[in-house]
């Protein structure tokens, strides 16, 4: 198979424009006005907090309506992201996102956002964005992006093999959010809703659960990251769990700060000052290959083994009800809110049997366990798409 030409992106469309540059007036409900953040993996997802009324949408779209077919293209922040317009149901876009009519005697739209996607325009999109807080790509940069283009057969038959690795992914994907929420569905079901405590548990202070602790993380100045000690940071834990230890930043410390602050597997961690959204947010510490630090903005403490599971504890803490407890108490300032230790120690919990803690314990193994096989198995599909675009898009698929 020959190689395709090359031409640019504004050759391939009828226009590339942008999203209204002026803050529209939101409304509780009507047509969905949608972000950067709603463009991913290929598609558009309207789910949004943001409304405007059908008057303005027809104000806004009126010089460019937004077409089955058309495409859209992230451009500011998480810029490089692409998805075609699917249905007829009516939104609008911020000025961060690209709006493309492709030529439809030139280019097929499932193959357009393909190529966008692909690793081809994402290595010309990194040389061509500007900006050091917020990346942004222009629309004349844009323009001038060069992508490959077969014929229009061809262009189908290799958007309709890409789709199909895409399809794979997605479920995988999906069937991995779905185990995100097992934990605490089966909390819910052992031990029913903190909130109303249905299965009468007794309830107990955090604080006289608490082996050792809380205690406050290590304060650090910019000037002393880079090399050193492992140092988990607020970023670094979501959903009661550590992301990746391999991605934490390093910093130096001394002997004796090393020893105070190390964590030790099985502790707690808590964050005790973010935005009200995140504030209370915990993670339980996994085994750790090398000495870990942790620092200021939490708060780490362990538990007594004797009366409570610490994985029970965490996923306490992960539940509305305590999040209401913890919201409750906190401190608000400035763009942030906060907790202490004695709020960390007032928290009230339901204790079921050790015995049921530990079975959920057990249960929870089993489902990470299932969900180490989906991500090893995403993984590989991830790479197998890769090599798909890599050879479709060279003329060799």
């Amino acid at each position: 198979m020959s190689r395709p030409s090359i031409v640019s992106l504004a050759a391939l469309c009828d226009r590339i424009t942008d999203g209204t540059h002026q803050p529209p007036k939101f409304s509780d409900a009507g047509v969905p006005f949608i972000f950067v953040s709603n463009i991913g993996n290929g598609r558009i997802d309207l789910k949004t907090s943001k409304f405007i009324t059908r008057g303005q949408h027809q104000e806004l779209t009126q010089r460019c309506p937004i077409e089955p077919g058309d495409v859209l293209y992230t451009t500011v922040g998480s810029y490089g992201n692409a998805a075609q317009v699917l249905g007829s149901a009516p939104f609008a876009f911020q000025r961060h996102i690209a709006h493309l009519k492709p030529r439809g005697d030139l280019v097929a739209p499932a193959y357009l956002v393909a190529v966008l996607n692909s690793a081809i325009v994402k290595s010309q999109v990194d040389r061509l964005v500007r900006g050091v807080a917020q990346k942004t790509l222009n629309l004349a940069a844009l323009k001038a992006v060069r992508v490959p283009l077969p014929s229009l057969p061809e262009q189908r038959r290799i958007a309709d093999i890409l789709d199909r690795a895409d399809t794979l992914r997605a479920k995988r994907r999906a069937a991995l959010a779905l185990l995100d929420t097992l934990t605490q569905s089966m909390f819910i079901d052992m031990f029913g809703d903190p909130a109303t405590n249905p299965k009468r548990w007794p309830t107990s202070r955090l604080g006289d659960l608490i082996a050792s602790g809380p205690q406050n993380g290590l304060y650090k100045p910019s000037t002393d990251y880079g090399s050193g000690t492992p140092i988990l940071r607020i970023d670094g834990f979501y959903d009661g769990a550590v992301t990746d230890l391999r991605e934490l930043k390093r910093v130096r410390l001394t002997d004796q700060e090393r020893e105070l602050f190390r964590l030790r597997a099985d502790d707690v961690v808590i964050n005790r000052v973010n935005s009200r959204e995140y504030l209370g947010k915990s993670a339980l510490i996994p085994a750790l290959d090398e000495p870990t630090v942790f620092e200021s903005n939490m708060m780490r403490f362990s538990l007594n083994r004797q009366v409570v599971e610490p994985l029970y504890v965490v996923a306490s803490l992960q539940t509305a009800a305590v999040k209401t407890q913890i919201l409750r108490s906190a401190k608000d300032a400035i763009n942030q809110s906060s907790i202490n230790q004695q709020d960390v120690n007032g928290i009230r919990l339901n204790i079921p049997r050790l015995d049921l803690q530990r079975e959920f314990v057990l249960r929870v193994a089993a489902a990470d366990k299932l969900k180490a096989a989906h991500r090893a198995s995403l993984a590989q599909l991830d790479a197998l798409f890769a090599s798909l675009q890599h050879r479709a898009f060279r003329g060799e698929l």
